[in-house]
């Protein structure tokens, strides 16, 4: 299967509600609409995880930013252009994205992601994806597509074929929280 095929199948399930496995600029990852509330549901089921837990959003620019935070310190386009590992800013204030995206405090996490295949499938979707790591909680995220527990590969309604054969040992992403003040905490190197 070929790359465009790979984005075409994968927007067919995200724009009917579906959940993807696909590879990011860091873990394997499932996915959904950001902006669904019932797509999320299914990933945190999927999970076994509770809602409060948190999950990312990924986007394919950092223009795409204020459509969903309501408090975007300008400060941060300049950080995030300065950055080259893989990096999730937490911010206030999250807003037009699935309500079980935002968090009790109004806080949501969103990753620029750097990744070909993630930037043309966002810009094809023209929404937000969800991103959290392939694995059901509590066990350690798969830094191969072969990892893969057999469980969540068959709980999603279509598997990503592009990179699967990838050996590249993959890491989750650093976790930075952007505060009020605009100072900012790292939560994971």
């Amino acid at each position: 299967m070929n790359f465009e095929t790979d984005i075409e199948e994968a927007l067919n399930v995200l724009h009917s509600g579906g959940l993807i496995l696909y590879p990011t600029d860091t873990v394997w990852g499932l996915g959904c609409d950001a902006t669904n509330a019932e797509a999320v549901a299914k990933i945190y089921a999927l999970k076994k995880r509770q809602d409060g837990k948190s999950m990312i959003v990924l986007l394919a620019d950092e223009n795409e930013i204020p459509k969903y935070v309501t408090q975007p310190d300008p400060k941060i386009f300049d950080y995030i252009k300065g950055i080259h590992k893989p990096t999730t800013f937490i911010y206030e204030g999250g807003t037009n994205l699935a309500a079980n995206m935002i968090q009790d405090d109004g806080t949501v996490g969103i990753r620029i992601t750097k990744d070909h295949f993630c930037k043309q499938l966002i810009k094809h979707f023209g929404k937000p994806l969800v991103s959290t790591s392939a694995n059901i909680s509590g066990y350690p995220a798969p830094a191969l597509f072969e990892d893969i527990d057999v469980e969540i590969k068959s709980g999603v309604d279509y598997i990503v074929q592009h990179r699967q054969d990838d050996v590249t040992a993959a890491s989750p992403s650093a976790i930075v929280k952007l505060n009020a003040d605009g100072s900012l905490t790292i939560i994971r190197p």
